[in-house]
């Protein structure tokens, strides 16, 4: 098939599926912001995006999405490693240096600690939210209360920095990423690149930013209070006094 077979196919593969994700860390961005103005409101969107059905199908196609970028970025890695010859970017050195932008160089590192954060980010949240309430698994926290997560994890400053540094990995993965995926999707040219890339760059730094300011927000204690609904033993205290 010449979406597998081919280079350029599966140049066109990493692209769609990379512009895909970005779609849903634009959405998933827009979603933790809410949990800076309401707990009730995040965990509204979250049991909306619990253990149902649709939930459970997007996220196995998300799943699929991942597997995929990933399968071929090793593909592609090793196809242009081949290509070299075994000379680590001896184009990009001697031809052009320094006009061939650090991410560019270094994808594939970066591409590999944003799977090591996304491994971590499934252990904290869908690990102990979807997945125990398909399980049943019982836990100290409710795995509807997504609000009691973010505070229990971000509270912990170990847990604050990994997630600090990943997404800063993250921002430099996807700012040179987008306008390389829309590169090969034929956005190119004097005219048009440079303005695909001020957009991806502008993009990628708003998307990151909302992420890291949930991230700064809860480490330093500012979603500890529980509203006066829930009284002194809700699931946000127990999270606020938990041990990192």
């Amino acid at each position: 098939m010449w979406l597998t077979n081919s280079s350029i196919g599966r140049k066109v593969v990493m692209s769609v599926t990379g512009l895909a994700l970005i779609l849903f860390l634009t959405f998933h961005a827009c979603m933790n912001v809410v949990a800076l103005f309401s707990a009730e409101a995040y965990n509204a969107i979250c049991a909306f995006l619990g253990a149902n059905w649709y939930a459970v199908v997007a996220t196995a196609a998300l799943a699929a999405l991942v597997a995929l970028h990933f399968i071929f970025a090793i593909i592609l890695t090793l196809q242009n490693r081949k290509a070299r010859g075994g000379s680590n970017y001896a184009v990009s050195t001697k031809v052009v240096a320094g006009k061939v932008e650090w991410a560019s160089k270094n994808m594939f590192v970066l591409g590999i600690i944003v799977c090591l954060g996304l491994l971590l980010h499934l252990y904290n949240f869908w690990y102990n939210m979807m997945f125990a309430e398909l399980a049943g698994v019982e836990g100290p926290l409710s795995p509807t209360d997504g609000y009691a997560f973010i505070v229990q994890t971000f509270s912990c400053p170990v847990y604050a920095g990994l997630y600090i540094v990943w997404l800063v990995a993250l921002w430099f993965h996807l700012s040179h990423g987008m306008w390389s995926a829309f590169q090969t999707l034929g956005a190119s040219g004097k005219t048009w690149l440079p303005r695909v890339k001020a957009i991806s760059i502008v993009w990628s730094t708003v998307v990151i930013l909302m992420f890291i300011v949930v991230v700064v927000y809860f480490a330093l204690g500012f979603g500890c209070e529980c509203s006066a609904a829930c009284g002194d033993g809700c699931a946000q205290a127990a999270a606020c006094g938990s041990a990192c």
